[in-house]
């Protein structure tokens, strides 16, 4: 593994120390990331029609996607939701390989662009930090170490306090800030724990998370084909590599690989692009931007390494939208639409209505027929609601044993009451009754229900 050294069998990790070059897809990456930390940090005081952005709360069973609130009763949209996302994740790893760890990844962003971003400004380049860690410790080393980890602790509080408002709402951490910490012992722990873990993570574990934690790695290596597109390097472009020479020997012909190893100095998983595929590859592109600018200094055309897939370096084909790939992205559409279609066909609240088992009819004062019947309302939004039960039919008369109510936000309630019909509309042994379900003045649903009587000529 590219993150570990086996010298003298010791299995001592071996730190990392990438240069950074920038280029055209450093800058890419560079803006990408600037939208990706807005959004991140100003995503739990976003809000949808009163409704956070998005919302994870596994405590209470409460989920709120793009301002949608989903409650335990949604599950079967929540493992839906979670198809989707596999079938994504296997279609774009298919056509793309590990794009998404180089350019999407919180790993890689925050790593990337703010941890070593930080690294560099306070200890200097890779030969600088390298020699600073060797070397003894001195008055400068001891003020750069602890400037740059105090500045690490800060930054990972700052993210384990939006990671926690994601899940428990930014109303919520705003207590958690404001109030007395014995109010709020629960989650000033876990600020504590999270901070903790997101410092370790990006001032000790570093590239381990991918190329020996992350299962997308591992993945990737099973779903890739010869015709996904990846960080590659053209071998048969710059084989035989070789130094750059004033003189060439016409019989011994070189590649426009000329060895420099600037493509593995500046790895953030140090491995070496001209190897071939590795599951170690996050496919951030900083090797192509390297590799460019040698090749502009040496007047070679760009693009020595770059997005290839295996067919369009040795079988010189143009990339491809395969058969493999238009049949994932049908399942794709399809599941997308069955979800949109149960979303968007959700109710706000619903209700599902027994007849009492097992129970015959009963006769009334005042010539009417009852049946006694079980409701159960589950209230999906997030306000509490005061529900009331209403026949379709004004000569339909409903008596509650157990009213509904008010029902509050996320929560469910049972009622029980009589439904009496006058005797002189039953004209078979089962009639179809409608109820509507009301709250204010508005009708959310109507449901039909049986109801059973005797026969009237």
């Amino acid at each position: 593994m590219s993150g570990l050294i086996a010298g003298s069998g010791s299995g001592e990790r071996k730190w990392q120390y990438p240069l950074t070059r920038k280029g055209v897809y450093y800058k890419w990456r560079n803006w990408l990331s600037y939208a990706y930390l807005i959004f991140f940090f100003a995503g739990p005081f976003l809000r949808i029609g009163g409704q956070p952005f998005l919302l994870l709360d596994f405590v209470n069973k409460h989920f709120v996607i793009v301002g949608q609130a989903f409650w335990p009763q949604d599950i079967f949209l929540f493992m839906l939701a979670s198809l989707v996302f596999i079938v994504c994740v296997v279609l774009f790893t298919i056509a793309f390989g590990r794009m998404f760890c180089g350019w999407i990844c919180p790993q890689t962003i925050f790593m990337e662009m703010v941890f070593r971003k930080i690294e560099i400004w306070i200890e200097g380049d890779a030969n600088k930090r390298k020699k600073l860690d060797a070397g003894a410790w001195t008055n400068e080393k001891v003020f750069k170490k602890t400037a740059k980890h105090a500045l690490f602790l800060i930054v990972s509080f700052l993210i384990a306090n939006t990671f926690l408002a994601y899940l428990t709402g930014s109303e919520n951490l705003i207590k958690i800030i404001t109030e007395p910490v014995i109010q709020h012992w629960a989650g000033f722990a876990s600020i504590c724990v999270f901070t903790i873990v997101f410092y370790l993570v990006y001032s000790q574990v570093r590239e381990l998370v991918c190329t020996v934690i992350c299962p997308y790695g591992r993945l990737q290596g099973v779903l890739i084909d010869k015709d996904t597109l990846v960080v590659a390097y053209n071998d048969v472009r710059g084989e035989p590599r070789g130094k750059l020479m004033r003189v060439v020997d016409p019989l011994k012909p070189k590649g426009d690989c000329v060895d420099c190893g600037l493509c593995v100095a500046v790895c953030p998983t140090g491995i070496d692009i001209r190897n071939g595929t590795q599951i170690e590859c996050i496919n951030c592109t900083i090797c192509i931007d390297a590799c460019d600018h040698v090749m502009d200094k040496i007047n070679k055309p760009k693009n020595l390494i770059g997005y290839f897939s295996e067919n369009m370096i040795h079988a010189q084909t143009k990339a491809s939208f395969t058969g493999r790939m238009k049949g994932y992205a049908a399942v794709i559409v399809l599941l997308i639409g069955v979800l949109c279609y149960f979303i968007f066909s959700r109710k706000d609240l619903d209700m599902t209505v027994m007849r009492g088992a097992g129970m015959l009819y009963q006769e009334q004062p005042g010539g009417y027929i009852s049946n006694i019947y079980n409701a159960q309302i589950i209230n999906k939004t997030n306000i509490s609601q005061t529900i009331t039960i209403k026949p379709e039919d004004p000569a339909i008369k409903v008596k509650y044993i157990q009213a509904p109510g008010v029902i509050n936000k996320g929560e469910e309630t049972k009622t029980v009451f009589f439904i009496l019909i006058p005797a002189a509309k039953i004209h078979k042994f089962k009639t179809d009754v409608k109820l509507q379900l009301v709250t204010g003045d508005k009708i959310i649903q109507t449901v039909t229900t049986s109801f059973v009587g005797p026969i009237n000529d």
